[in-house]
């Protein structure tokens, strides 16, 4: 029998409120072997590596961080890790984000995931810090206050209080520039943030996905020239509605400041989503596609992949495209592969192209994902020859996930 290896979010360790937002994959061998955490094989390489390199101790030079807290040390003295990996954030008292300001190399959670794996038989677990700062390339932020003050940021925790985090020091930076941006088009064209108790305003939310994907310039410069998508929120049925004008001007607002023929060159693009509902969810089911590139790519796990403003995308992209890479490491050559809760496939098509698999299967409940699946698998290498599907089905519903082995095998 071939080698069968079950790729799924099952197990999702959230390093995301302050490092990583990611996910651990779990590997089965053999279809009809119980789902388990590699504790039948001898142990393989490191899962995730521990480095915390000088650079990656140090803000990076565009985000600027206040003085640390002050601490009694000798003038030569080399300040603690727990100064050097400090977040210094000015929001951090009162934004619901970040819940771990000191020690970013290493958080407490990795000490927990360090025990839960070696009781499942996995000794060798470390941790890989990446990006302390300006790390997160996706961002979906609440839109409240006033035309004159617009509020732009989370909820403080346990309310709907909508606290400002312009200085953001998790965001990429450029995000924090279009956030700006977007405030400024909000007070010279008087948009009405929504107002929740009322019901009234016309922008609820704001999305912010950077791609740092732009072979036009040096690998080494993709990263902090990321652009972003920019996704508003609004407060109607679809582009019909009375207060469309006002939408059409801030987009245009935004792409003339901000897009390829401004100074910045900031944005990548803008989106409308159109949401009328009174509940929590942030979207709707409409979407409109109104300036700029239609089409996102981001390049991880050595493919380009495709991402549509309505579909999943992890918020850390270098420390996702670090575990896939090292997941990469674990599939044997010719697997079959079920990827569930696979988004666009992302997990699931790295592995086809870098693992040469036989087949591999996705398998998603949101419908909005197979149009990015698709453009991802028409940019893979001719030279991939494996069965490649993505399915609509609701993994949490199917009983034995192992089923999915089976049909692959």
């Amino acid at each position: 029998m071939f080698s069968s290896v079950l790729c799924s979010c099952f197990l999702i360790l959230f390093l995301e409120k302050h490092k990583i937002e990611t996910r651990f994959i779990l590997l089965s061998y053999g279809g009809a072997m119980p789902l388990c955490f590699l504790s039948v094989r001898p142990p393989p390489p490191p899962l995730i590596t521990c480095h915390v390199s000088p650079s990656a101790v140090r803000a990076p030079p565009a985000v600027s961080a206040p003085a640390a807290p002050s601490r009694s040390l000798s003038p030569n003295a080399t300040p603690p890790p727990s100064l050097t990996c400090a977040l210094h954030c000015p929001h951090f008292e009162s934004c619901s984000g970040c819940t771990h300001e000191f020690n970013l190399h290493r958080p407490v959670i990795v000490d927990e995931a360090t025990e839960f794996f070696k009781a499942v038989g996995v000794s060798d677990f470390t941790f890989d810090s990446c990006k302390l700062w300006g790390w997160r390339c996706r961002a979906k932020l609440a839109v409240r206050g006033s035309s004159e003050n617009p509020l732009i940021g989370l909820y403080q925790e346990g309310t709907h209080n909508v606290v400002d985090i312009p200085q953001c020091k998790a965001h990429h930076p450029s995000i924090n520039a279009a956030v700006e941006l977007l405030k400024q088009g909000i007070t010279e064209l008087s948009i009405e943030p929504y107002d929740e108790d009322e019901g009234t305003g016309d922008l609820r939310y704001v999305q912010m996905a950077v791609t740092t994907h732009d072979t036009s310039l040096p690998a080494s410069e993709r990263y902090k020239n990321g652009k972003v998508q920019v996704a508003l929120v609004w407060h109607s049925r679809n582009e019909n509605s009375p207060n469309s004008e006002k939408l059409n001007a801030l987009a245009n607002f935004i792409w003339r400041n901000g897009g390829t023929r401004s100074k910045v060159n900031l944005v990548h693009s803008v989106w409308a989503n159109f949401q009328t509902s009174t509940n929590n969810i942030i979207f709707g089911n409409r979407w409109r596609h109104l300036l700029g590139e239609r089409d996102f790519w981001e390049h991880v796990g050595g493919i380009d992949i495709s991402l549509a403003p309505s579909s999943f995308g992890q918020a850390n992209t270098r420390a996702f495209d670090t575990l896939l890479r090292k997941l990469q490491r674990y599939v044997p050559q010719g697997s079959s592969v079920a990827d569930l809760y696979a988004g666009a496939g992302v997990i699931g098509l790295s592995l086809a192209v870098t693992r040469k698999c036989r087949s591999v299967r996705c398998i998603e409940i949101n419908k909005e994902s197979k149009l990015s699946f698709e453009k991802t698998v028409d940019r893979l290498p001719n030279l991939v020859d494996s069965s490649i599907s993505w399915h609509l089905a609701d993994t949490s519903k199917v009983g034995n996930p192992l089923k999915f082995l089976m049909y692959v095998s």
